[in-house]
């Protein structure tokens, strides 16, 4: 079932907050936003316990991969697949290197 912006947001909020306390190339688990949420959130996103929330989390988590925000990771590298579904097994994800770290800007 497609995310309302409601629940999208809820999850960005969570999102946004984990990977905003990891410096590149520190990576987050989708589990951890599924674990920070509260049982009102869980609610919110239909979800009776925190593992039933955890499709929705990589549906959003991919999402801002494609916007270009994050590196999906596997294994210690980063994923090539081209959707979601091509991902089997667990994944991690980490801010993208800023320009500034790239030497893109100066």
């Amino acid at each position: 079932m497609p995310l309302n912006d409601t629940q999208r947001g809820l999850i960005l909020h969570h999102a946004d907050r984990l990977l905003s306390t990891r410096a590149w190339p520190k990576t987050i688990c989708p589990s951890e936003i599924a674990r920070a949420l509260s049982d009102a959130e869980l609610e919110t996103l239909n979800a009776a316990a925190w593992r039933d929330a955890m499709d929705s989390i990589r549906l959003v988590l991919w999402e801002k991969r494609v916007a270009g925000e994050v590196e999906v990771m596997q294994k210690g590298e980063v994923v090539v697949a081209e959707s979601l579904e091509d991902i089997r097994g667990p994944i991690r994800v980490r801010k993208m290197k800023d320009a500034a770290q790239q030497g893109i800007m100066q």
